[in-house]
């Protein structure tokens, strides 16, 4: 069984000066953690803020990427790089975690369509078309719906995607976004992190009828561990705890990495924040029973968003305690083959569709 995570943050971790090399107290993801969650393979996600400027995206970007490759360049007895499904399964047998790339934002692309197969060539295997902000792709499920879907240049970015074999994510994007992917695209696309808005009402979250059309074109959506996708109990929880307006001491920490202060400040929150009920690996199986039940087995899978999310779900405080959420599928009773195509198979094959 292959188990890929197809979203997590950590490159913008990697600015908190994180040694993804070593077991970190307060860090969701790093490479021990994930040998110890029997994790195979990470999609580990370039993240740009929409209220950057294009080249100030870029510029942040080509840290990341530089900063990526120096983590796993410094740790080649446990991760490398892959690029293909193949590449994973070869890393596998060599006792590697595969490390893949994907970009969420394309702010950096600099409205230039070459800008992508730069990307494309450097390993970026993904690109999630907006965050929390409507940019020249696209409109936000967070914007102000300034294009009514794709833009014209968001139509080309879908094409020169499809052509290079890129997987388009619409994880962030508005409703009328999603649908213009899934009628422009020539290929199967996926959310990377997204919920179901019929078991949590959150417009991150994905209906029904967007999850049966991706899963009709041959796609995927990937389960997202965040606590407000997963459970409107959490966010009235959260809501009432006042700690939502603590978040700025997230944006210092990561600002000012090396200010012991600011580094205290940030682990308080968490641990009040991890003091608060959370959903559990029940809510996030009862994401994936919905997917099942109206798309079918081959329509689902798990992108953590770890390293991304404020605070993680009780019992699955990082990527090591993932084995909970498969012993949660067998417990109701979903087989051995039926974990493997969630674990991991269903986003795999999704990544040949778009490659071959």
């Amino acid at each position: 069984m292959i188990v890929l995570d197809s979203h997590c943050d950590s490159p913008s971790q990697m600015f908190r000066l994180r040694d993804f090399g070593l077991d970190n107290v307060w860090g969701q993801v790093d490479f021990p953690k994930m040998k110890r969650g029997e994790v195979d393979a990470s999609f580990f996600a370039l993240y740009t803020s929409n209220e950057l400027s294009d080249s100030q995206a870029y510029a942040l970007a080509m840290r990341m990427l530089g900063m990526l490759e120096g983590q796993v360049a410094a740790n080649t007895d446990k991760v490398a790089f892959a690029r293909s499904s193949a590449d994973v399964r070869r890393n596998k047998e060599k006792g590697l975690i595969s490390i893949m790339v994907g970009m969420e934002n394309g702010t950096p692309l600099m409205e230039r369509l070459d800008r992508l197969e730069y990307f494309h060539n450097r390993g970026v295997l993904y690109l999630t078309l907006t965050h929390n902000g409507d940019n020249f792709i696209c409109d936000s499920c967070a914007g102000n719906h300034k294009w009514g879907g794709l833009s014209p240049f968001g139509r080309d970015v879908v094409a020169e995607m499809n052509r290079l074999g890129m997987i388009i994510d619409i994880a962030h994007c508005a409703d009328d976004t999603v649908w213009d992917c899934l009628k422009y695209s020539s290929k199967p696309i996926v959310s990377t992190h997204s919920c179901c808005r019929a078991l949590c009402n959150h417009r991150r979250n994905l209906t029904d009828e967007q999850i049966k059309a991706i899963a009709d074109k041959g796609g995927v959506v990937q389960i997202n561990f965040y606590p407000a996708f997963l459970s409107e109990k959490f966010n009235d929880v959260l809501k009432n705890s006042g700690l939502e307006e603590l978040d700025y001491m997230d944006d210092e920490f990561r600002a000012d990495p090396g200010n012991p202060e600011k580094e205290k400040a940030w682990v308080e929150l968490q641990d009040r924040l991890k003091a608060l009920w959370r959903p559990s690996a029940v809510e996030i199986v009862d994401h994936i029973d919905h997917v099942v039940k109206i798309a079918g087995i081959g329509a689902v899978g798990i992108g953590t968003d770890f390293d991304g999310i404020s605070v993680p779900p009780q019992g699955l405080e990082d990527i090591s305690k993932l084995p909970v959420l498969f012993d949660e599928m067998k417990h109701r009773g979903y087989s051995e083959s039926d974990i493997e195509k969630v674990a991991g198979a269903n986003f795999l094959r999704v990544l040949d569709d778009n490659q071959r």
